[in-house]
């Protein structure tokens, strides 16, 4: 899709620069897929913190001696 934006050429310069791009596309399209990630993984952060786990060490352990047949 093509889009016209009014972007800060200094700053898109040094974004390029530092990811090491040639392209301003390229720069951009790093730049929001960062975005998106970061989005996600603090999403995923939220949901695990509404997650509890009860887990007891020596159980899982006699369980896997048990598996092991020892």
């Amino acid at each position: 899709m093509r889009t016209t934006l009014i972007i800060p050429d200094g700053l898109l310069d040094e974004a390029r620069t530092t990811l090491g791009f040639r392209s301003k596309t390229d720069t951009v399209v790093h730049a929001l897929r960062e975005i998106v990630r970061r989005g996600r993984a603090a999403e995923l952060k939220a949901a695990l913190r509404t997650v509890r786990f009860e887990v007891d060490p020596a159980e899982l352990r006699r369980k896997d001696r048990e598996r092991a047949g020892l």
